[in-house]
């Protein structure tokens, strides 16, 4: 691989030359046998029966590496504020940890068990596990250089260093000292290994030192094993920020933890000569399973497999890349690692800790200031008091969209009013990711204190929050809040709230239906969408829906949603075919979806057959696509763009028809198996022409070729076109920025 990170096209796309065959692409990631030639899925799925052909998908687990490629591009990007670019190689980080944790881990789990079988895209279960292994390799290299030879030079003409222990002055060699011997060394815990002390579990994720020693008196080599703790910083401020006026006085110095700890071995082992020691760090199978029935109580089961996954077995070594081969011999013997899944890396590993770095505060290096504002309808107009959400709901719907919006003025509000009305009899809410100290869980509380009948649809098996879902599922409990957990064999994945309120003319129903968690912290950061009415329909529908998950109503009927795992699929489909009937017709056909995520196979084929048939259709998608566009004869018509920024594009859009015909819905649901059939996930339709205008025309803003973006080409190469022809292309998220704030200042007139 080239040094260089990246470089610029004539065409003004960005690369990364090495992984890259031809400018401005991602890398070749086409599944190649043995002889060098693409692999084709033949016999991977039979020819649908309308003669799609077999090979028109492409491997869902190469496409997700070619998102977090993507990411690494924004990393290698010179024209990125450079904390921003560390932030966004902590991010590659920590999305493959968990590309590791679960889906690698669980394809192996399936090849053991023998149940694994030959994916959409026609490769067997070993040769993704290959190509998996070849691409993550690559990636993870060109990771490495990206920091090493281009962000870490970078930062250092800034005055923030990551330094080594050879380059501690006395003074800081005399304060690290210090503050190793009070605060890291008590913490830690050597683990010898000899015929007395077996070889030592090694925690998924953990950063370790393997270190070899020698004992003076008998010469015999000895080796021991010591957990970096995760409890302390990753880096180390040896001189903290200075703060200055100017950036040529700035100055930082970072030590990692594991350069401390090393440098002080002697006092770890005493009486001992320190030989050798390397850094090295395992991934494991994390994700989980938890068999369910209507007789066993969830949450003990999810507990007890909680327990479980801490001794899934490893899935990749990353070791620092001088590691001896006798010390590598034993970490692969005792770890039963093949060779495929260790990764020789340069030190520092686990750049996840860079986040660090980019929280300094340079504001000259990070993007623009942007802080939220209160939706333009939810405004306060007369005075500072905050305005009554439910009275300006119950005269019109209000389409907000985050972190443009504010979700604490907005969302929060609606849930927080509605707790402390006396009129307000129920709510009742859905809770999958939150955070811990979360006011809408607080608000929760205080309802149910209040006498307000409250439920709380938990799902304490979303992946990886687990452990903090249980937790505060049991303070909601304790408060009196009626806490469910949803249908057996199903996710609740939706993102619903509803409040129930009696007024003069009867009871009332106000609803949020969204496309992002109720997590305050996270609605900061994801770009989502949400829908506060007190339309009769959507009140009808979510009682009827709550009451699905929360006791027994299996076969309720919807009005203005479209629900999974019954309705949703089919009605997109439906509403597909439907415009691929007005193209065969001679009119103008469209179909617009912005997901994170296009694999469902029913779907993508449905609009396989609108492309064929005439009509237009955009995918705006942040991941993995399996749907190949602009295939002549399969998907001229169809076009596939992604934009990764600032903020986590999150929510999910679909809009179909043109002039009169035009309809748009947003929801929960990614177009993937699992969200399909296997969670409960709704969508709503859009009923205020104005919400509907505002979908369609950010539908437009993601496929313009005006704005900074990414191409999915019917080969499955990815191409960054961010330049015109003489500058920048702008940013799509930037532009939003300045149109809400301007939006803002006119209904302030």
């Amino acid at each position: 691989m080239s040094a260089e990170p990246s470089t610029e096209s004539e065409t003004g796309r960005s690369e990364i030359s090495t992984v890259t065959s031809s400018p401005g692409d991602s890398p070749d990631l086409r599944p190649r046998a043995a002889n060098g030639r693409f692999v084709r899925a033949t016999g991977a799925t039979p020819p649908a029966p309308d003669g799609l052909p077999a090979d028109r998908f492409l491997d869902r687990e190469i496409s997700w590496l070619q998102f977090n490629e993507r990411v690494l591009q924004m990393a290698a990007d010179p024209d990125m504020p450079l904390l921003e670019r560390a932030r966004f190689l902590a991010i590659f980080t920590s999305n493959l940890d968990e590309f590791f944790m679960v889906r690698v881990a669980g394809l192996k789990r399936r090849i053991a068990t023998g149940i694994a079988v030959r994916s959409a895209s026609g490769l067997e279960p070993r040769e993704v596990l290959e190509q998996i292994s070849k691409v993550s390799h690559d990636l993870t290299a060109a990771h490495a250089r990206i920091f090493e030879e281009s962000v870490r030079p970078a930062l250092v003409e800034e005055g923030i260093s990551i330094i080594t222990w050879s380059e501690v002055d006395d003074a800081e060699q005399a304060r690290v000292s210090e503050i190793f011997t009070h605060e890291i060394f008590p913490v830690l815990t050597p683990l010898a290994v000899d015929p007395a002390h077996p070889f030592p579990y090694i925690s998924g994720l953990s950063l370790n030192l393997a270190v070899v020693l020698i004992n003076p008196k008998t010469g015999k080599e000895h080796f021991a094993r010591i957990k970096v703790p995760p409890s302390l910083p990753r880096f180390l401020a040896v001189r903290p920020a200075q703060a200055s006026v100017t950036a040529e006085l700035f100055e930082a110095r970072f030590l990692a933890l594991e350069e401390v700890i090393a440098a002080h071995l002697d006092q770890l082992f005493p009486g001992m000569e320190v030989h050798e020691h390397y850094t090295f760090r395992v991934t494991r199978n994390e994700d989980l399973e938890v068999e369910e029935d209507d007789n066993e109580n969830l949450l003990t089961a999810l507990e007890r497999e909680l327990t479980r996954r801490r001794f899934g077995p490893p899935v990749r070594l990353e070791v620092e890349e001088g590691m001896d081969d006798h010390v590598m011999e034993l970490l692969t013997r005792e770890l039963a690692v093949h060779e495929d899944e260790v990764y020789r890396l340069p030190a520092p590993l686990d750049l996840r800790g860079l986040n660090t770095i980019a929280d300094i505060d340079r504001s000259d290096l990070h993007f623009a200031p942007f802080v939220a504002r209160t939706n333009a309808e939810l405004a306060p107009t007369e005075s500072a008091k905050p305005r009554d959400i439910l009275a300006k709901i119950s005269r019109q719907d209000v389409l907000l969209h985050h972190p443009y919006d504010s979700f604490s003025t907005s969302v929060q509000a609606f849930v927080e009013q509605a707790a402390a009305d006396p009129k307000v009899l129920a709510i009742k809410q859905t809770l999958y990711r939150t955070s811990g100290d979360s006011p809408i869980v607080d608000a929760l509380i205080d309802a149910a204190e209040a006498g307000k009948q409250v439920l709380a649809v938990v799902e304490i098996k979303a992946r990886f929050d687990e452990q903090a879902n249980i937790e505060w599922a049991r303070k909601l409990e304790h408060a009196g809040v009626h806490v469910v957990y949803g249908i057996v064999g199903l996710k609740t994945h939706c993102k619903l709230s509803l409040v129930v309120r009696q007024e003069a003319e009867g009871v009332r129903r106000y609803c949020h239906i969204g496309t992002g968690n109720y997590n305050p912290k996270t609605a900061r950061l994801y770009e989502d969408l949400g829908l506060l009415t007190a339309d009769p329909e959507v009140g009808e529908d979510l009682t009827r829906l709550f009451n699905q998950l929360s006791g027994l109503a299996p076969r309720s009927k919807f009005k203005r949603l479209l629900v999974a795992p019954r309705s949703l699929r089919p009605g997109l489909v439906e509403r597909v075919e439907r415009e691929a009937e007005r193209a065969r017709a001679g009119e103008e056909g469209y179909v617009g979806i912005k997901v994170n995520s296009m694999v469902d196979e029913e779907l993508i084929d449905a609009l396989y057959r609108a492309s064929q048939a005439g009509a237009h259709v955009d995918v705006w998608v942040r991941g993995i696509c399996a749907l190949r566009p602009g295939v002549e004869g399969l998907s001229e018509n169809i076009r596939v763009h992604s934009v990764l920024g600032r903020f986590l594009e999150h929510s999910r859009i679909f809009v179909f028809g043109t002039d009169e015909h035009r309809e748009a819905w947003i929801g929960s649901a990614d177009m993937m198996h699992r969200n399909l059939d296997r969670r409960v996930e709704a969508l709503v339709r859009m009923r205020d022409p104005r919400h509907v205008d505002e979908l369609f025309e950010l539908m437009a803003k993601g496929m313009s070729g005006d704005y900074a973006h990414w191409s999915l080409r019917g080969d499955g190469r990815w191409t960054r076109q961010h330049r015109g022809e003489e500058e920048l292309l702008p940013d799509v998220q930037a532009q939003l920025i300045a149109m809400y704030a301007k939006r803002r200042r006119k209904a302030r007139r």
